[in-house]
C-alpha cells in the first residue's frame, strides 16, 4: 500500500488502503454489433471464486452501480496518474449516455446480449434512484472527459435537468397527514426524501461542473425545505433529529440527507440548514452506535412523541455506512470541531471489525467489501459492486480529508 499525503495538508501522511483490484476486476469492455463501445460494472460477484452472477428479472448491470464507480474514479483519476482509470471514465461515461430515454430520464438495466432492459419496474425511465446517479455521474465525470465526450454529457445532463425542473420547481409546497405523521408532499413519488437528497447532490455536482442555473438553486432549496419538516425528535426524545427517508420509514441504506443538507446549507447561506443536519449528527448517530447499528425502522407516534416500530439492525451493509461518514466529515467542514471526525472514524471501522460480526468487511488485500452482515455471527461474503464501490468511496472520503486519516479506521481493529 502506498503512502500518500493529502492535497490539502501535505504533513498528513497516512498509508492508503484503496485497493482496485476487485473493482477493475467487475469492470469490462464491451461493444454492440454497430460498433458502440462502453463500459459496464458487474453487479454481482459472488462467494467462493467471486464469480459473476445475473438476476433474472434485471440484468447483469445497471446504471447504479456504474455511476457509484464514475463518482469514485472520478475523486481517484486526478490523484492516480493512471491511463486505465481515465479509460474507464470514458467507457463508463458512455454507458450511462447510453441508458438516457427519450424522456430524459434513465434506464437502469441491460441484459447479456445488450440489450437495455425497459419493461423492469427497476428499470424503468422515470423519476428514480437510478435516474438521479446518472445526473450525479455525469456531473463529476464531466472534468474528466475529452472535448467530445464531454459535450455530450453536457447535453444529457441538461436535459435531464430540463426534465426535473419541469417536473418538480412549480409543485406547491403543501404537506398530507400519512396516518399520523405530518409530511412534506413536494418531492419525486410525493415524499421520497432519500431520493431527494441524493438529486440535491446530483444537482450541487451539475451547477459545480457544468452550469450554473438559479432555477436549481431554486429547486434544491425547495427541497431543503421540505426536508427540514421530516426530521423527528430531538436531542432527548426519539428518534433523536433523524430525517425520515420514505414516509414514516427510516432506513440506513443511501441515506445522504444530512449531507446534503450541510452541503446546501453552506451553498444557499441557510443556518437553518446547517443546524438541523448538525443535530441529526449529533443526536442520531451515537443512538445508531450505541444499537450496534441499525437497518431500518418504522415511526409510530405517541401522545406527543414517537417511537420505533419493527425496528431491525440487521442487515448491515457499506450502503449503510457511507452516508454517515460523508455527514460526519462535512460536518467537520462547517464547523472544524473535530468530534466529527472521531465519530467518521469510528463509523468507518465498522469496515475494519468494528461491527456486530466482529468481521473485516472491506479487505485492503483484495480491495473486496462482502455484501453485508446478516446477523451477530454470519455474515455474507459475497462481494458485488455496490458494496466494493460503497466501500471504497467511503475510505477515500476520509484519505481525501485534510484531518481524517484512515489509519485510525484500520489500526486498532
Amino acid at each position: 500500500m502506498a503512502t500518500t499525503a493529502c492535497m490539502n495538508n501535505p504533513d498528513k501522511q497516512e498509508q492508503s488502503i484503496i485497493n482496485l483490484k476487485h473493482l477493475k476486476y467487475l469492470y469490462a469492455d464491451t461493444s454492440l454489433a454497430d460498433g458502440t463501445k462502453f463500459g459496464v460494472i458487474h453487479i454481482y460477484s459472488e462467494y467462493p471464486d467471486y464469480s459473476y452472477n445475473i438476476e433474472p428479472d434485471e440484468g447483469y448491470t445497471c446504471v447504479d452501480d456504474v455511476a457509484r464507480t464514475l463518482v469514485f474514479l472520478a475523486g481517484h483519476a486526478s490523484q492516480d496518474n493512471d491511463p486505465e482509470l481515465d479509460f474507464m471514465i470514458k467507457q463508463l461515461t458512455a454507458f450511462i449516455l447510453r441508458m438516457q430515454a427519450d424522456n430524459g430520464y434513465f434506464h437502469n438495466f441491460i441484459w447479456h446480449d445488450l440489450s437495455i432492459n425497459k419493461s423492469y419496474k427497476t428499470s424503468l425511465a422515470e423519476a428514480n434512484w437510478w435516474s438521479w446517479r446518472a445526473l450525479w455521474a455525469l456531473a463529476e465525470a464531466y472534468p474528466h472527459l475529452s472535448a467530445e465526450m464531454a459535450l455530450k454529457t453536457e447535453s444529457s445532463a441538461d436535459k435531464i435537468i430540463s426534465v426535473i425542473l419541469a417536473d418538480y420547481l412549480d409543485i406547491p409546497k403543501d404537506t398530507i397527514l400519512y396516518e399520523d405523521v405530518i409530511l412534506p408532499n413536494w418531492f419525486p413519488m410525493g415524499t421520497a426524501f432519500d431520493q431527494s437528497a441524493l438529486l440535491m447532490m446530483a444537482m450541487m455536482s451539475y451547477l459545480n461542473h457544468i452550469h450554473q442555473d438559479p432555477d436549481v438553486v431554486s429547486l434544491i432549496e425547495k427541497f431543503g425545505d421540505g426536508i427540514l419538516l421530516t426530521q423527528k425528535g430531538n436531542m432527548e426524545s426519539f428518534p433523536y433529529s433523524a430525517y425520515l427517508s420514505w414516509n414514516k420509514l427510516w432506513h440506513g441504506y443511501g441515506n445522504v440527507q444530512a449531507y446534503a443538507m450541510l452541503k446546501a446549507g453552506k451553498l444557499l447561506e441557510r443556518d437553518d440548514f446547517i443546524k438541523s443536519a448538525l443535530a441529526e449528527a449529533d443526536h442520531f448517530y451515537p443512538y445508531i452506535l450505541d444499537e450496534g447499528y441499525i437497518h431500518h425502522f418504522y415511526l409510530e407516534k405517541i401522545n406527543v412523541g414517537f417511537k420505533a416500530k419493527e425496528m431491525h439492525h440487521f442487515p448491515q451493509i457499506a450502503y449503510s455506512i457511507r452516508p454517515l461518514v460523508y455527514a460526519c466529515l462535512e460536518a467537520y467542514n462547517v464547523t472544524f470541531d473535530k468530534k466529527y471526525i472521531e465519530m467518521a472514524e469510528r463509523i468507518a471501522s465498522w469496515l475494519a471489525g468494528n461491527n456486530p460480526a466482529g468481521k473485516m468487511m472491506y479487505d485492503p488485500s483484495t480491495g473486496r467489501c462482502f455484501d453485508g452482515i446478516i446477523s451477530n455471527t454470519e455474515v455474507n461474503m459475497n462481494a458485488g459492486a455496490e458494496s466494493t464501490v460503497e466501500a471504497l468511496l467511503t475510505i477515500q472520503a476520509i484519505e481525501n480529508h485534510p484531518v481524517a486519516d484512515i489509519n485510525h479506521v484500520y489500526e486498532k481493529h
